[in-house]
Order: structure tokens, then C-alpha cells, then sequence
């Protein structure tokens, strides 16, 4: 019977602490109406809390209401649920996406934010808090936050060009290759008589190239009259 005992007491234990945690992670995601948004279950986030070091310190709030654009008392009270958790939060307003992006100075800040003011009525609009995608740079070196030129592989082809990349070298023209067979061919065509290339077959036609007379009266290349000077006074 005690060993009965002692497993039906620590499966109570069990279910109890099952039931606690849940219905604290029910609590955090609640909006406080007692005068404190954060409230003592969004503190239960500690400062030095793993759950929030990999975390994003920037949330991006969708769903802004106009007048937090346009009225000074909107936009302060539209901070001041933000502030609750960082007195030193920062703000960016785009209006035309309806957006607010806020920059708190730690994640387990953003995190309660978060947490605490996700689907949150304000202004008759439901307003929306999501994690900033974090930006990581490869290197920190100043030299890695800026674009850098593209690998100078083609650089010496444009005009004018540039200087060549390192390791090349000038290459000597080749000599041109000349066909002596085409040359014949081309000198023994003569005037006015008809030069079969290709001979006809029965599923092509033949090829025949009749090399041109000079018109009558032709003399060779004309002469260009030059132009004459206007007179002069």
C-alpha cells in the first residue's frame, strides 16, 4: 500500500506541476488591465533567462492605427505600452505600411513585449508583434559592410580598357591561314561563263555561279570631282 501511495503521490505532483505550467504560459500571453501591461508573469522572464539570449531585440508591430501617425497623444500612448517593458525603447514609424519597428535594449524585453502585447486591442485595431529577422554579417571587418567591386576576370575587355589583371600576358598575333585552293579557284573564273560549284543530284538542285561582265562603258573606279572654293571678296 505506501508503494501505491508514493507513485499515486508523485503522479499528482506531476499532473500539478503540468497544470502550473500551463496555465503560466497561458498568463503570459494575457494583456494586463490592472495598470501593469508587464505584470508579474511577464518578469518571471529573468535577466539572465536562455530562453531569450538567442532571441531578437527588435519587434516589428503590424496593424498601426492611423491616428498614431497623426495625433501626438495616440502616438505617446501607443509607446507607452512598449515603454512598460524598456524605458529606453526606440522607435520608427512607417506609415504607409501601417508599421512600427521598436528596438528595446535587450531580447528578454522584446520578448515580454511579445509576449504580452500580441493581438492586443488598441484604437478599435488589432495590432500584431513579430521578431525582426536578425542580420548577421559574416565578417566584422569595416570592409564587409559594403559591397565590394566585382572580381576584375573581364575588366581588360572594356573601352578604354583598364589595367589587365595580374598574370596576363600579351599573346603575339597569329599568322592568317590562306586557303591557296579558294584563290585558284576564284582566278579561273572568267567572264560571262557559267562555273558549276555543286553538280545537280536527284534530290538536290545543281549550284552555278556565272561571274559578271562590266557594264558598257565602264572605265574603272570614277573619279570624284573635287569641290571648289567658294570665291572670295
Amino acid at each position: 500500500m505506501s508503494d501505491q501511495s508514493s507513485v499515486s503521490a508523485s503522479q499528482d505532483s506531476a499532473e500539478e506541476r503540468e497544470i502550473d505550467e500551463t496555465t503560466k504560459h497561458n498568463q503570459l500571453r494575457l494583456n494586463f488591465g490592472d495598470g501593469s501591461i508587464a505584470g508579474e508573469y511577464a518578469a518571471a522572464l529573468s535577466d539572465d533567462d536562455e530562453f531569450t539570449s538567442d532571441l531578437p531585440n527588435i519587434l516589428i508591430i503590424t496593424g498601426v492605427p492611423e491616428e498614431v501617425f497623426d495625433e501626438a497623444d495616440s502616438k505617446e500612448e501607443f509607446e507607452t505600452l512598449f515603454r512598460e517593458f524598456d524605458s529606453e525603447a526606440e522607435f520608427l514609424y512607417l506609415k504607409t505600411f501601417r508599421r512600427a519597428r521598436i528596438v528595446f535594449d535587450f531580447p528578454r524585453s522584446a520578448t515580454r513585449a511579445r509576449i504580452c502585447l500580441h493581438e492586443r486591442t488598441f484604437h478599435g485595431a488589432t495590432i500584431k508583434c513579430y521578431f525582426a529577422q536578425p542580420v548577421e554579417a559574416n565578417d566584422s571587418s569595416p570592409s564587409s559592410q559594403f559591397l565590394l567591386p566585382p572580381k576584375p576576370e573581364k575588366q581588360f575587355l572594356i573601352s578604354p580598357p583598364c589595367s589587365p589583371p595580374d598574370g596576363w600576358e600579351s599573346v603575339h598575333e597569329k599568322e592568317p591561314k590562306i586557303n591557296y585552293d579558294l584563290i585558284a579557284a576564284i582566278s579561273n573564273l572568267a567572264a560571262g561563263e557559267d562555273h558549276e560549284i555543286c553538280p545537280a543530284s536527284e534530290s538536290a538542285p545543281g549550284i552555278v555561279v556565272r561571274a559578271c561582265e562590266d557594264p558598257e562603258g565602264f572605265s574603272g573606279r570614277p573619279q570624284i570631282l573635287q569641290t571648289r572654293c567658294p570665291p572670295t571678296t
